[in-house]
């Protein structure tokens, strides 16, 4: 049976998910201030932090324009977070890259994220399963 995009349980958990994503983009600020980073510098930061990446490739994970991760690199450059280097693979394209401080302030972000560290450690490890499951099945992803 098909449900409706208006039933009151789907309407409660669209609720609950904006409540969620409200509380942690919140939380994910005032962490971000804390290493006196704007939000947007902290996620380039962070996105980073797990591997270098061109400009391009940044504003489309991050659903922006280049100009504006251009802007973003450039004040993460200058305060020693971020480097360019040339693309291995294509030395036409240069890479955004963590420094050594960099990596470690994104570290230290990381770490201080406890909004759904707790709640989450509440569940057990089948319930995070089936909750990753259900949000990549959201979001359009496969799921193995």
């Amino acid at each position: 049976m098909a449900t409706s995009q208006k039933d009151p349980l789907t309407l409660e958990v669209v609720e609950l998910i904006g409540t969620v994503v409200a509380r942690y983009y919140e939380e994910y600020e005032q962490a971000a201030a804390r290493h006196s980073l704007t939000g947007a510098q902290a996620r380039v930061l962070g996105l980073l932090s797990l591997e270098p990446l061109p400009m391009r490739r940044i504003a489309r994970k991050l659903k922006c324009e280049p100009s504006n991760v251009t802007g973003i690199v450039d004040r993460l450059e200058a305060r020693g977070l971020v480097e360019r280097r040339p693309d291995p693979a294509d030395r036409r394209v240069k890479l955004a890259a963590p420094t050594e401080e960099g990596s470690a302030t994104a570290t230290r972000l990381r770490d201080s994220l406890d909004f759904a560290r707790e709640p989450l450690a509440a569940l057990s490890e089948g319930e995070r399963e089936v909750l990753r499951d259900l949000l990549k099945r959201m979001l359009g992803e496969s799921v193995l």
